[in-house]
């Protein structure tokens, strides 16, 4: 049976997250110095310039942009106005989810706002990026699992572009979700030709 129900502080999901993982990106990289794991500099004619040239060559532009959100977010000041209400609001998230899986097994709903946009199309807007996560954030703030199904197409000027279905479990029935899932698939029959 379908039901609905209503998660009422998902509209804060997408601050909340675009605090809380930048922070978190921040924190851990901080600790990158291309000597214990990942890229390092070949050119480098110092300790010092073994860190500074292998995070400049290693992260590419979203993950310093990351980098750089966490790290206000984090500094002395803004850590509580921003990092702990995240915390907080994130709890909210959680709570509402706990609360609408008194009632359901399993919650549906779109994947993004509109249908996939082409490979490369928002490159250059990152804004437009992080919007198009508003539906799947709040699922990774709460710790759930989820997966999206094609639900069809739409055609955009000769080009079929997906449609996506989001599909978010319970905390550890992932086996819930994925039989779900795959019924859904079967009723959809999507062609991909």
């Amino acid at each position: 049976s379908i039901r609905e129900i209503t998660l009422p502080h998902s509209e804060y999901a997408l601050a909340t997250y675009y605090i809380i993982v930048p922070s978190e990106v921040s924190s851990d990289l901080a600790r990158f110095d291309g000597i214990r794991y990942g890229h390092r500099a070949s050119d480098a004619a110092s300790l010092l310039d073994i860190y500074t040239h292998s995070r400049a060559e290693g992260f590419g532009a979203e993950v310093k942009r990351r980098i750089m959100l966490g790290t206000y977010a984090l500094s002395a000041g803004y850590y509580d106005a921003y990092y702990l209400k995240a915390q907080k609001t994130r709890r909210l998230v959680y709570n509402d989810f706990k609360d609408a899986f008194k009632d359901v097994d399993v919650i549906a709903g779109p994947t993004t706002p509109t249908p996939a946009f082409r490979a490369g199309e928002k490159t250059d807007d990152p804004l437009a990026m992080y919007l198009a996560d508003v539906y799947t954030v709040a699922v990774n703030l709460a710790g759930l699992p989820g997966i999206s199904l094609n639900a069809g197409f739409v055609e955009d000027g000769g080009v079929k572009l997906p449609v996506g279905l989001q599909l978010i479990g319970q905390w550890f029935k992932e086996d819930t979700l994925l039989d779900t899932a795959e019924h859904i698939e079967k009723i959809l029959n999507v062609n991909y030709q």
